[in-house]
């Protein structure tokens, strides 16, 4: 078994697409339509779904924002250089909500940007991404 997407329901597809692609590089893999149940569904990754997860884009029509709750925590994705990555998402736009340095507790370097429906998505180095947070 493999994981294969994880879902986020988001208040305007179009917003969401242009972030996932232009400001984290991800490429739209496929869009669908269902107007029986009023939702679009759209998918991004980094790479084709039968290499890698990706991220499953819910649109409900006439939905705009949602409560997150407390249980959801974040989308980890993987940088060769986390500086230089939040550099990139700030000049395209994006925001960063924690600057690149070390985990609490560990020397993990981290950061934290937001999309634009206030998801969390935790930028980790890619030589660091096997190592507990902790550590």
């Amino acid at each position: 078994m493999r994981i294969l997407h994880t879902m986020i329901r988001v208040g305007d597809l179009q917003r969401a697409i242009q972030f996932y692609q232009d400001v984290l590089g991800m490429r739209l893999l496929r869009t669908s339509e269902n107007p029986e149940y009023k939702y679009s569904l759209a998918f991004l990754g980094y790479e084709d779904e039968d290499k890698s997860a990706v991220i499953e884009l819910t649109y409900n029509w006439g939905v705009t924002e949602y409560d997150h709750g407390s249980a959801f925590g974040h989308i980890a994705i993987g940088c060769d250089d986390i500086y230089a990555t939040c550099e990139a998402v700030r000049a395209a736009g994006g925001k960063v909500t924690r600057e690149p340095g070390p985990v609490k507790g560990g020397t993990t370097v981290i950061a934290f940007v937001e999309d634009p429906d206030g998801y969390k998505i935790e930028f980790i180095e890619n030589k660091s991404a096997k190592s507990a947070l902790g550590n």
